[in-house]
């Protein structure tokens, strides 16, 4: 349905603008003039040249599903009917894109899908914790105290992940100036000392000799490992993208230096907050692993957190098989 872009005057005689969803020029003019905008001038909104070009769009930040949560568990609240919270939300939406989503989502509400099944067509934005939670809260008819929750797991979640970058920041800034500093000495430096140890006319120390010998390395090879860096780096990326290479490069992160132990903590952190979501939720203890096992981003916290799942479904307590995992 075509958007029409339009300006008039309301009731006080003062100028408005807005947009409006309607098949024709003529519907927009019938639905102002029924909320007392006249004199008002309607012209179709040009389309975007870009609106199928996904990576131009906007994208849907992670404040952006919490604001939405946060005004649906509102609005939910206060006894208004889903396809009437969708039609708000989408109306004031702002992003694009999350604007496209809403209006999809209403559709799918208003053909007969159930809130969880609509949102599951867009696992990016709304991931299975997300969706399943919904399910629940809709089968439970508690769905704004789902939303509540959800919007505070979220938030808390945020607010985990950007300690985590703090705390990351800092070594990795220490680290890229120590690779540029040793560089630096060795292409630059070293080959001032080396010719100043050469007028001397003696033999150099064995270490010292070693030094220049990787700084002439450095600095007649230094495009080649410019090279070599890019290829690495690609090829990590595509091992990772297989499942055995990101099995090995997740085990391989967890017994990082610092890193290692950082990483953990984080998942430890992460299970626990989602369980205990999860669970207040009304998700059955099994399902609940399950969505949280998907959602570790880790695949050695994964399968640990799958044989914690088996050995609760034959009948062993969750504290033990927690244990065996060692993480």
């Amino acid at each position: 349905m075509p958007v029409f872009k339009w300006e008039g005057k309301n009731r006080k005689n003062m100028i408005q603008k807005g947009e409006l969803e309607a098949p024709d020029a003529e519907a927009v003019r019938a639905n102002l003039d029924r909320i007392g905008i006249t004199s008002a001038k309607i012209k179709k909104k040009p389309k975007d040249l870009f609106e199928n070009v996904t990576f131009l769009q906007p994208r849907v930040k992670e404040s952006d599903i919490i604001l939405f949560a946060r005004q649906f568990s509102t609005m939910i609240d206060a006894g208004l009917p889903i396809i009437q919270c969708l039609d708000i939300l989408y109306k004031q939406q702002e992003n694009k894109t999350f604007k496209k989503m809403l209006k999809q989502i209403t559709e799918s509400v208003e053909g007969g899908s159930t809130l969880a099944e609509s949102l599951k067509k867009f696992p990016k934005q709304f991931d299975e914790l997300f969706s399943n939670m919904i399910a629940a809260g809709e089968a439970g008819g508690v769905l704004d105290t789902i939303l509540k929750r959800l919007a505070a797991y979220l938030e808390k979640a945020a607010k985990l992940k950007r300690q985590v970058k703090g705390a990351m920041t800092y070594p990795i800034i220490v680290l890229i100036v120590a690779v540029l500093v040793v560089a630096v000495i060795l292409i630059f430096v070293i080959p001032v000392f080396q010719e100043m140890f050469a007028d001397f006319g003696k033999a150099l120390p064995l270490p010292t000799q070693i030094t220049v010998a990787i700084s002439n390395f450095v600095k007649d090879n230094s495009l080649y490992i410019f090279v070599g860096i890019i290829i690495f780096g690609f090829a990590m990326n595509r091992l990772y993208q297989t499942e055995k290479g990101r099995l090995f490069l997740d085990r391989l992160s967890l017994k990082l230096p610092v890193f290692g132990i950082l990483i953990r903590k984080v998942a430890v952190a992460k299970f626990t907050r989602t369980m205990a979501t999860m669970l207040a939720s009304g998700v059955a203890i099994l399902e609940a692993l399950d969505i949280v096992a998907k959602t570790s981003g880790n695949k050695v916290i994964e399968a640990a957190l799958y044989h914690v799942r088996t050995s609760i479904a034959e009948g062993q307590t969750m504290s033990e098989p927690l244990l065996e995992t060692g993480i």
